[in-house]
């Protein structure tokens, strides 16, 4: 995700100082006019605007840690990884400690959206980072919803995640339910297309399904997994329970278990299929 995003920020004429944890993935990005640094720090010096696009809130707060020492006095952090409720405050709070204006900026999308600026941002933070933020916003996404003070754009992107690891969740359980049934899954979709059932999604993931095809990760299983767990925690904060969620869950860890963890996350119709891919009760 955030390759293409830096990209795109190259492309829309911004000064893009690049830092990956692995430096030859960054590397294009010199082909096309980016600095690409060996550390964080170094990456940041003499900038006003932090970007992080990273996988989980500890990774995010360690790099943002060494980052923020070196950013211009007044700078924003624009936190956009997907890291829950508890991992943005901490980050809110490493921001303060810095004196940097914080937004927390989320986004829905997935590999392709992310490569065509076409992201959908869910940002928060205070209103003076606004004007700052939206060149960003404008390079690497179609779409902004501004939702309030730092911290909401999280909270909203946890509940949005819910919805689907649950789509395709209840999915890969109803094409392994076909294909037991020895009904052909394609006549699900044939039946919903078109009519308030269809989903573009569900289109998308079931053939996935169907071909067994998902080395073209889109979105990786075991990120689907960590953000199946980021709202569970902050169900269990609210004082919620969600069943359908915890059993979604389930088949996602059952799946990484039996190796397919780097997989598109519709590779969890492995947790449900009666053939020999099938990973045990165990995982």
């Amino acid at each position: 995700m955030g390759f293409p995003m830096a990209g795109n920020l190259q492309s829309a004429g911004f000064a893009v100082h690049a830092w990956n944890r692995s430096p030859e993935r960054a590397q294009p990005l010199a082909d096309e006019g980016a600095q690409v640094f060996e550390d964080p720090r170094s990456a940041a010096e003499g900038t006003t605007v932090l970007v992080t696009m990273l996988s989980d809130a500890d990774t995010v707060l360690e790099v943002a840690g060494q980052a923020l020492e070196a950013l211009e006095p007044g700078a924003t952090w624009i936190q956009m990884s997907t890291i829950g409720i508890e991992g943005t405050d901490r980050c809110a709070q490493l921001a303060a400690e810095h004196d940097v204006s914080f937004v927390d900026a989320p986004v829905l999308g997935t590999r392709a959206p992310a490569q065509e600026g076409k992201l959908v941002i869910l940002a928060s933070g205070p209103d003076s980072a606004h004007e700052t933020c939206a060149g960003v916003f404008e390079a690497v996404g179609v779409r902004t919803i501004w939702l309030g003070e730092a911290g909401t754009a999280s909270r909203a992107k946890v509940m949005i995640n819910t919805w689907i690891v649950g789509v395709v969740g209840v999915l890969a359980e109803t094409v392994t339910l076909g294909e037991a049934l020895g009904v052909d899954p394609k006549v699900f979709f044939e039946a919903v297309e078109g009519g308030p059932l269809d989903l573009p999604y569900a289109q998308l993931k079931g053939n996935a399904m169907i071909e067994r095809s998902f080395d073209d990760v889109s979105f990786r299983l075991s990120l689907s997994r960590k953000d199946a767990e980021l709202a569970l925690a902050a169900a269990r904060d609210a004082g919620l329970e969600l069943p359908v969620t915890e059993g979604a869950l389930a088949r996602l860890r059952a799946a990484e278990a039996a190796g397919h963890g780097d997989k598109d996350m519709a590779a969890t119709y492995f947790a449900s299929s009666s053939n020999g891919d099938q990973p045990s009760a165990s995982g």
